[in-house]
């Protein structure tokens, strides 16, 4: 099936918009930078593209669920060639089972993104707010570890492992 190509020009463009910010370089010499860093607008809001970016990964995490094979491989590719719409865009966190259950199909399709750890931090992270909220995780990871990548990318196991290993 693949994903429409309406859809894939909005994430290139939203990604285009997005690169030079996620691209800026940070001056950590100078003293003051992480402030700087904290009072700068949101990178989606910088860009104006809020609303388009939620709502174009709304789209693909709902693909990326209740699609096949192809179609989740063809969100994985996606979010790997648009690397700055995978690091800004972001939906807003629910502490319930669903909200859970959509963080680990985001966590799921950017599949490790560009560096395993900063996934696990934020897999171990996500595990604890939802187990404070009460949330049964164990199938919930499971779950959304069927729907995930086998492929060991950079030597520390495939998501599908992580997700399974995590609960």
């Amino acid at each position: 099936m693949g994903l429409p190509t309406d859809l894939v020009d909005r994430v290139a463009r939203i990604d285009a918009l997005l690169r030079p910010i996620a691209q800026r370089p940070v001056d950590t010499t100078d003293p003051d930078w992480e402030t700087r860093m904290r009072e700068r607008p949101r990178p989606l809001d910088e860009a104006g593209v809020r609303a388009d970016a939620e709502a174009a990964l709304r789209e693909l995490l709902a693909r990326y669920e209740h699609g096949d094979d192809e179609d989740r491989d063809a969100v994985r590719a996606l979010l790997e060639r648009c690397s700055s719409f995978r690091w800004a865009t972001h939906l807003p966190y629910a502490h319930t089972a669903e909200g859970f259950r959509q963080e680990l199909l985001h966590l799921s399709a950017r599949d490790q993104g560009h560096d395993t750890r900063d996934e696990l931090l934020t897999l171990h992270d996500l595990c604890a707010q939802a187990r404070r909220a009460g949330v049964d995780i164990r199938p919930l990871l499971l779950e959304v570890a069927a729907l995930s990548s086998t492929e060991d990318k950079y030597g520390m196991g495939s998501v599908q492992a992580l997700l399974r290993a995590a609960g």
